[in-house]
């Protein structure tokens, strides 16, 4: 069914439930910026919640891959875009009623959050495929890779507003409850547009088992490709970065901050940090596709260590001299991810198997989501052994530079076929 009412519908679905999860998480760290003001908690616990939530928000997508897809393949996916954006709900009530029994106290509620969040992450895992996979059965072809580049940016301005919206509401109102409402509103509306969207085709044939054995063999022909194995590699390096980078951000920010003499200091300006890596990010994605060409990824060792060099600047410049050399390295630092990111990406939906290509997407997801939480665990490995937040971003550009050296780049082989 080509569908240009269902593709409006899965925008603003999209958009909204983006936004909500980014809302929510930027909302439920947000009293610990304030604790560490006060100096009640250490920074050291700080990035431990960040590590935590990240993880918890991430395992889902790495367990539940196959399953998730099954799941897309065998039902209407318009059927689990409205249940996706459901087990949210559930997610955020259960978060809510954690921090309405243990009001004003984020230790005593922490746990419920934890578990409300992990939900929040289920919803979003069985989403994702939906939103992909629904763009052939909604759209012509010649539609395809526009939406799948407006989607993407969709994606990423919500990701942006979510970050600042979440920081605004909790900086002015200082109450989780009323965040965690905000939340459940903004999943109940995705959850209204995508039930008004068209019933899509399903698959009752699908099998679990046939899905899973192909999900492992299609995973072993890709990681054992001499240069797909190698983008993939380089894919879930920037993603590594990319966690470790935001879930470090808030007391490396708040550091930076005070060394350059800023005072009161909320959520919503560390926030802002966050906007200029990422604004870095999509400059070097549009500049990528001005200087590449498909299939060139002779630059890829190279904006790997760059990007290394931009978070190394992070850690030793602080907040010392001022906070114009902070944004500069942090657009810097995102300008040269996005110069790694785009030609790989491309890449490999190029050279990859067209008739698996479906897999191929999903594999790539279970790969940058494992890097994501070895991302948290990387940092809640190194806060365990005592490492500031500008130490942090001192160690982190070693691992990215000793991962890069391994970007070097075969010539072209034929796709694997499995």
């Amino acid at each position: 069914m080509k569908s240009t009412r269902n593709y409006s519908l899965l925008l603003a679905g999209q958009f909204l439930g983006a936004f909500g999860d980014n809302f929510l998480l930027k909302a439920i760290l947000g009293p610990l910026t304030y604790q560490l003001t006060a100096g009640t908690i250490t920074e050291q616990q700080v990035n431990a919640q960040n590590a935590l939530f990240s993880a918890v928000f991430f395992i889902p997508f790495i367990v539940l891959a196959p399953l998730a897809g099954y799941l897309n393949d065998r039902m209407p996916k318009t059927q689990w875009l409205r249940r996706g954006n459901a087990i949210k709900m559930i997610g955020a009530a259960v978060g809510l009623l954690g921090v309405w029994l243990h009001a004003g106290d984020f230790h005593a509620s922490r746990w419920w959050q934890v578990v409300g969040y992990a939900i929040v992450g289920i919803g979003a895992c069985v989403y994702s495929p939906a939103k992909y996979g629904i763009l052939p059965e909604i759209l012509p072809a010649e539609r395809l890779v526009k939406a799948n580049g407006t989607v993407e940016m969709l994606t990423l301005v919500a990701i942006l507003g979510g970050l600042i919206g979440g920081a605004q509401l909790y900086d002015h109102v200082r109450s989780l409850p009323l965040c965690y409402a905000a939340c459940l509103g903004l999943y109940g509306t995705a959850f209204v547009l995508n039930f008004l969207m068209d019933r899509t085709p399903h698959n009752p044939a699908s099998s679990f088992k046939h899905n899973v054995s192909e999900f492992g063999t299609s995973l072993r022909g890709l990681i054992t490709h001499a240069r797909l194995g190698r983008v993939l590699l380089g894919c879930g390096l920037f993603w590594f970065a990319g966690a470790t980078l935001r879930n470090n951000m808030q007391t490396w920010g708040l550091q930076v901050f005070q060394q350059a003499g800023v005072t009161n200091i909320t959520n919503e300006k560390l926030a802002l940090l966050t906007v200029g890596l990422i604004l870095g990010i999509v400059t070097g994605s549009m500049l990528a596709g001005q200087i590449h060409k498909i299939g060139d990824l002779s630059g890829s060792r190279r904006y790997g260590f760059l990007m290394a060099l931009g978070i190394l600047f992070l850690g030793l410049l602080g907040g010392k001299f001022g906070l114009i050399p902070v944004v500069v390295a942090l657009i810097g630092s995102g300008i040269f991810a996005g110069l790694l990111l785009v030609p790989l990406n491309a890449t490999l939906q190029h050279e990859s198997d067209p008739t698996k290509l479906g897999k191929t997407i999903a594999i790539q997801n279970f790969i940058d989501y494992l890097a994501m939480l070895i991302g948290a665990a990387f940092l809640g490995a190194l806060t365990y052994f005592g490492f500031s937040p500008m130490h942090v971003f001192i160690a982190l550009p070693i691992a990215l530079a000793l991962t890069s050296l391994a970007l070097r780049m075969p010539a072209d082989k034929p796709v694997p076929t499995s």
